[in-house]
């Protein structure tokens, strides 16, 4: 079927957004892919689309709102739920795998009429635009293939990365001021006197692992990540390591990572070598750079969208190393 027209109107069951109400916000689910996907598209009609990818696998697009939906101002920002999680869930007892995923954003791709998309990536989101990206070439289908990728707080690029990160946030987790901020809650009769406030403060200790200064968890969307979604994916990847499948992907793009992130910093550096892409590292910064260094990240986000526009896949600039201090 016919791609859908990213300059129309909100639908009438389109969900107010009072925080940006001079832009227009569409939302509802996908045609083409094997089962309906929900998506929404932030921003003003007929702006440049960006397509955004948010992390888990598992989750939903809601914990990167409102903080990326700032993108919207200049941006036609399209997202959507990826399979199993969110709003995209499903009964079908069948695995999803990353070949699932890259598949479903074909997909969406073509429904969109995206090609060749922007792609903006973070965490797992990242790593699915990389794996795409990989497919896009092996395919040698450019007509699909990103014509710029953004990719912020990558998820690990091998499994002994991930291994590594997995090590380091439990640790996290463990350290004394996030088991004071536990001892905290427990002692406060939270939990009887204001069970949703209960919820919310455990929902902020169970990610604050994730952030340079773990009080910034409290600016984070609550989320809920599908376990067996996320099992499967990672278990689809086995002892995965991309790195010289990534020297394949021709295209400008941009590695942004937390130099407090969990995960290794060293990833995120070998992305950005592999791709010879623009690498950014933020000082202060764990995970979440969209809560953590928001100005320093969309303004970096804003100048490589605007120096890249126009570029072709084969003249993209050679790498480069900044600190973000």
């Amino acid at each position: 079927m016919g791609h859908h027209d990213l300059s129309a109107t909100p639908s009438d069951t389109a969900m107010s957004d009072n925080s940006m109400s001079d832009n227009s916000m569409t939302d509802g689910v996908t045609q083409t892919t094997e089962l309906p996907l929900y998506w929404r598209a932030d921003g003003p009609p007929g702006a440049p689309p960006l397509l955004l990818l948010h992390g888990g696998p598992g989750a939903h697009h809601d914990y990167l709102y409102p903080q990326m939906r700032s993108l919207s101002d200049t941006y036609r920002v399209i997202t959507y739920d990826q399979r199993g999680g969110g709003k995209s869930k499903t009964d079908d007892p069948t695995p999803i795998t990353w070949q699932t995923q890259v598949r479903d954003l074909a997909q969406i791709v073509t429904e969109f009429g995206l090609m060749p998309p922007t792609i903006v990536g973070y965490s797992w989101g990242a790593l699915l635009a990389m794996l795409y990206a990989i497919q896009c070439a092996k395919d040698g289908d450019a007509r699909l293939a990103p014509a710029r990728l953004v990719l912020v707080s990558p998820a690990p690029i091998t499994r002994a990365w991930r291994d590594e990160f997995e090590a380091s946030l439990s640790a996290r987790g463990r350290s004394a001021t996030i088991l004071a901020m536990r001892e905290e809650l427990a002692a406060s009769g939270l939990r009887e006197r204001d069970p949703a406030a209960y919820r919310q403060r455990g929902f902020e200790l169970s990610v604050a692992g994730y952030f340079a200064d773990p009080s910034r968890s409290r600016a984070l969307t609550p989320f809920r990540v599908t376990g067996r979604v996320q099992q499967s994916v990672w278990e689809s990847l086995g002892e995965f390591d991309i790195r010289d499948e990534l020297r394949a992907v021709h295209c400008p793009t941009l590695v942004i990572h937390g130099r407090q992130d969990p995960i290794p910093l060293e990833s995120a550096a070998a992305v950005a070598q592999s791709l010879s892409a623009e690498f950014i590292a933020l000082d202060d910064c764990g995970h979440v750079p969209y809560v953590e260094q928001p100005e320093l990240l969309f303004a970096a986000i804003r100048r490589f969208l605007a120096e890249s526009h126009g570029s072709l896949r084969s003249g993209h600039a050679h790498s480069t190393h900044h600190d973000s201090r």
